[in-house]
């Protein structure tokens, strides 16, 4: 039976240039990371080739990870995250409009509703609100975040956790596919 494999074990021998290393960092994250590239382009083929694209430079960026910052896998989201959007600069029409054929109908598929997320978050307290855009918006770490709030580290969690579960309430179709993804984050 194989054991799995350890996150420092793998960057540390991927730091040294083990390739094997990056193969099972990419076994372990690249579904996650690709249904994050997937959402944002909703194009198979780009999909993949964007998920290459960050597997490369995790590959050659993999010495500027600092564990002490955050997880790898928040490192690696960040990466897939600011690629796909790089992606995007310099093209004319912004909206995916080639092939669509994951999606069998999209007249039936439902738009989100942000502004109704919008209204849900302005609902929160103002801790809540503040930890949530730290994360979510910004892209801090909790790491970060929690020391820019002036807060310790779990009762930062705690103030995530509270304001997803409110959040989950108040707009618990849209945001389940948010709270998944900030589930892995965590």
């Amino acid at each position: 039976m194989k054991t799995p494999q350890v996150d420092s074990e793998l960057i540390a021998r991927l730091s040294n240039g083990d390739k094997s290393a990056l193969y099972g960092l990419y076994d372990k994250y690249s579904a996650a990371l690709y249904g994050v590239i997937i959402r944002m382009c909703r194009d198979g083929a780009q999909a993949e080739d964007l998920l290459q694209e960050t597997f490369v430079k995790i590959w050659r960026n993999i010495d500027r990870y600092d564990p002490d910052k955050g997880k790898f896998y928040t490192w690696a989201y960040r990466i897939a995250r600011n690629t796909t959007l790089n992606s995007f600069k310099g093209k004319d029409n912004l909206i995916q409009s080639g092939d669509l054929s994951v999606y069998k109908d999209k007249a039936t598929e439902p738009e989100p509703n942000y502004l109704q997320l919008k209204g849900s978050l302005k609902k929160l307290e103002p801790h809540h609100q503040e930890a949530i855009a730290l994360i979510y918006f910004k892209g801090y770490t909790h790491q970060e975040a929690h020391e820019k709030m002036g807060v310790p580290l779990g009762t930062f969690k705690s103030y995530v956790r509270q304001a997803l579960k409110q959040l989950r309430k108040s707009y618990t179709n849209e945001l389940v596919w948010l709270w998944f993804i900030f589930e892995m984050i965590a």
